[in-house]
């Protein structure tokens, strides 16, 4: 897929397709006003008719325009106006991709940047568009033995009007193109079902990154090694398995200057039965997305690496499989992690924070000046915040805001809980210096809560994707990369302080 951004009107370019926009009372943007009087009003005269209502979402391909040398022009409806929200703006860009793809169009000149927004520039028009165009054209088909035609359309140009804005825009390209392209990159591992996406098989992805990037630097804990270090908690959840757990530590140095590393530490599960605590039939259906923490780790080094970032990361994948079996763990085991604190599993399917909790100690001997854990972690974040945003809870207010801030920019979205002393109460055990679930109430925060227990040491935050990362269940299936663009953009923040 080829990117570019390009000052001035395009509309004298050949075999393209040129996309504009309309809003419901017909009023045209500029690069459609000009196009109607190029084209003696046929696009006014088409709109007078009633042939397009210009609603959002809603798209006419114009082929054969008089007087219009480019093949097509395609109307994207607009809604009311020709300022947009966020959301409409994608879905303005998203249904105009989309109706382009279905034609024999192969490149395409985008005008709609010139739509206008509150609260967002030029350039972050730009980047989103990118970010948009890719997403949209996604499809992971590799297990299909009959595959769907991939669309003609493989170039898009984005056409501005500002020439002080064209430096920013250019930069802004670059990152949507980063971006995209490693979210693409974050859903084709956690779509592979978990036969193939075992915990050896996302370590050779991570040595693989090592091998395309001189920046890049990857080692892998075997089992052995855990037992040494006594990760207690992280191997009682690969017992049942007969795949090896592994331990993926992958650094990014894009500086020479000594700096304190941002730790980035992913939940790996790569496929999650609930062990012992064994899920209902219809429950296990998506939980080969249960490793899309470290999926997204791997998508946001990458990122990185691609932007050429000047800064320090460490990357840790927790993998493993929870499987039930003759020697799996069972409830009310108590195991010692590698804090030297311990743990009585009430439940096997709290899996995810015995790998974590032992993760993100090891996380210490790096000295990280901020620590964030992505992780499928609860269902309760699903009832608590549907799909729509990651659940943030943090033990540093500035480091929320941080994040908060980023997921604003990329359309990346969280909301922060509390993480309050009394919801540490829920985690007791007469046996053991902590249980390993609280209950059903609170549940995201008490998950949250039991972390936290580990990251005293540093400035931490933990990001419960279970409701962003992936769609689970049925027959609508499919990872979405998030939160890639959130961390991405955390990232190029820090770079920019």
């Amino acid at each position: 897929m080829k990117f570019t951004v390009k000052l001035g009107d395009l509309d004298k370019q050949r075999k393209t397709s040129l996309i504009v926009g309309v809003t419901e009372k017909g009023e045209l943007s500029p690069s459609a006003k000009r196009l109607d009087k190029t084209s003696q009003n046929f696009i006014s005269k088409l709109l007078k008719k009633g042939d397009f209502q210009g609603k959002i979402g809603s798209t006419l391909l114009l082929p054969s325009v008089p007087h219009i040398q480019a093949d097509h022009i395609l109307l994207a409806g607009c809604g009311e106006t020709l300022t947009v929200n966020e959301r409409d703006f994608r879905r303005i860009v998203s249904s105009s991709i989309k109706a382009l793809s279905s034609s024999s169009a192969s490149h395409a000149v985008s005008y709609l940047a010139e739509l206008q927004m509150d609260g967002h520039d030029l350039a972050w028009r730009v980047k989103q568009t990118v970010e948009i165009f890719v997403d949209t054209l996604y499809c992971f088909q590799q297990y299909k033995s009959k595959k769907s035609t991939a669309p003609a359309l493989k170039e898009l140009t984005i056409a501005i009007a500002d020439k002080k804005a064209l430096s920013a825009c250019e930069k802004a390209l670059k990152q949507g193109i980063a971006i995209a392209e490693n979210v693409s990159y974050t859903k084709n591992l956690a779509n592979q079902p978990s036969n193939i996406c075992t915990p050896s098989y996302m370590a050779e992805q991570a040595k693989k990154l090592a091998k395309e990037y001189k920046a890049i630097s990857t080692k892998v804990l075997e089992e052995k090694d855990m037992r040494k270090l006594g990760m207690g908690a992280f191997l009682a959840v690969a017992k049942g398995s007969a795949q090896a757990p592994k331990l993926v530590c992958i650094e990014y140095k894009g500086t020479a200057k000594k700096q304190a590393p941002i730790a980035l530490v992913g939940k790996g599960i790569t496929f999650d039965t609930g062990g012992i605590s064994l899920k209902p039939a219809d429950a296990m259906v998506g939980m080969k997305y249960d490793m899309c923490g470290s999926a997204t780790v791997l998508g946001t080094i990458k990122a990185a690496a691609d932007l050429k970032l000047p800064i320090h990361i460490v990357g840790i994948l927790a993998l493993a499989e929870n499987m039930p079996s003759g020697v799996a763990t069972k409830p009310e085991d108590i195991v010692t992690t590698l804090s030297g604190q311990t743990v009585e599993i009430l439940n096997t399917d709290a899996e995810g924070r015995l790998v974590l909790c032992d993760a993100l100690t090891y996380c210490e001997r790096y000295k990280p000046a901020v620590v964030i854990d992505i992780a499928t972690l609860t269902g309760a974040v699903v009832v608590a915040l549907g799909h729509h945003a990651t659940g943030l809870l943090s033990n540093n207010d500035k480091l929320a805001k941080d994040l908060l801030h980023a997921g604003i920019q990329s359309h990346d979205r969280a909301w922060q809980l509390p993480l309050w002393e009394e919801y540490q109460e829920q985690l007791r055990s007469p046996f053991a210096d902590m249980s390993n679930t609280g209950g059903r109430m609170g549940g995201t925060i008490t998950a949250a809560c039991f972390l936290s227990r580990f990251t005293k040491k540093f400035t931490w935050a933990h990001l419960d994707v279970a409701g962003t990362a992936a769609m689970m269940g049925g027959t609508d299936r499919y990872a979405t990369g998030r939160p890639v663009p959130l961390l991405t953009q955390y990232l190029i923040n820090q770079c920019e302080k």
